[in-house]
């Protein structure tokens, strides 16, 4: 049954995500944007590529942004938000700007912003803020917006009760396909995350949040040792980026002893290319290799209390009554972030 829609001061909600390939011939393409301005031969970005021949060439990424987008849809309307939905991504179709057209054309002026990235630091947050504003420049001064020179972006969720208690269910079935606790002495459960440039981590709360969040799960799952560790690194090897990298730490526990590591990609809201091939394809690779048994949790994906919880954020924004849940000791992020705040690190020569 549903309630009676709700005006709001806002005309739609953007779901704003990184993209990916939907087939081989958008392989190179798709990685020219994402390396756009530094100079990577082509060739060089074909090498790079080929892991995505592995899955015909298509990254999952943009099927889970289309699920994303329709359980979306039907919780906003159940709930009796009377708010269209659109996508668009940073690297691939559908671009950003393209929305951004589509939403004026449809008379939308004030929009929201829910970012498929629970953290902060550059590369998770204010770098989409940067294409939401690139995006607004190119479709020009009718463009959705709120107050210049942003559209609202919807605050981070690592701690949100809707995050982590699904992540503590899908490390619960991890656990249990697993046949361990967690807890033995000869089994380690590691939160995986993106590993970011030293430099992009120094001016975020991303590593602690990353840890403030592993706590929770662990803590509601009653797992003692966890450990944070990272994968997907990029960039040349000159550049310091955040450590322990996932597979060296699986060779490390092995020489230490351990059977069996249950692998929680935490940094990650859906099983697209980074968990699949950095994690069940390389990082299983080094685990098969080093005699270690390996589990993997699933991400929240669609769960309904994910989606729930996409639908609160909208709803606080919208009546300040609305109560704003996070859990932890690290407190509620707040709406807009900090003028200057995760700057652009700088890039080698």
């Amino acid at each position: 049954m549903t309630t009676e829609p709700t005006p709001t001061p806002y005309d739609a909600l953007l779901v704003v995500s990184f993209g990916g390939p939907e087939g081989p011939d958008d392989v190179v393409p798709f990685l020219e944007n994402v390396t756009r301005g530094r100079g990577i031969p082509r060739e060089r970005l074909a090498e790079v590529g080929e892991h995505y021949g592995l899955f015909g060439g298509v990254s999952p990424i943009n099927a889970q942004c289309r699920d994303l987008v329709a359980a979306l849809r039907l919780e906003l309307h159940a709930a009796g938000r009377d708010l269209p939905v659109y996508w668009g991504n940073r690297n691939w179709h559908p671009m950003l700007a393209d929305t951004m057209r589509t939403m004026r054309d449809d008379g939308v002026r004030r929009a929201l912003a829910f970012v498929t990235s629970a953290w902060s630091s550059y590369s998770a947050c204010r770098q989409y803020l940067d294409d939401i504003e690139a995006a607004r420049a190119i479709v020009g001064a009718d463009a959705p917006t709120v107050d210049a020179p942003t559209v609202d972006k919807i605050r981070q969720f690592f701690d949100h009760p809707g995050f982590i208690e699904p992540m503590a269910d899908n490390v619960r079935a991890a656990l249990e396909r697993a046949g361990v606790s967690g807890n033995e002495p000869a089994s380690r459960v590691l939160f995986s995350a993106h590993s970011i440039p030293m430099s992009m981590a120094g001016s975020s709360d991303y590593v602690v949040q990353l840890h403030e969040a592993a706590r929770l799960v662990a803590a509601r799952v009653g797992i003692g040792d966890h450990e944070v560790v990272y994968q997907s690194r990029s960039g040349p090897p000159t550049v310091p980026w955040l450590e322990p990298d996932v597979g060296d730490r699986i060779e490390e526990l092995a020489a230490e002893g351990i059977e069996t590591v249950v692998l929680v990609p935490l940094g990650f809201i859906s099983d697209h290319m980074e968990v699949i091939y950095d994690l069940d394809t390389l990082a299983a690779q080094r685990a098969s290799s080093n005699g270690v048994r390996l589990e993997r949790a699933s991400t929240v994906g669609v769960d309904p209390r994910f989606i729930a919880l996409i639908r609160e954020l909208v709803d606080e924004r919208i009546d300040p009554a609305v109560p704003r849940r996070s859990l932890g000791d690290l407190g509620v992020r707040p709406d807009r972030c900090a003028v200057g705040c995760c700057p652009a690190p700088a890039r080698p020569r």
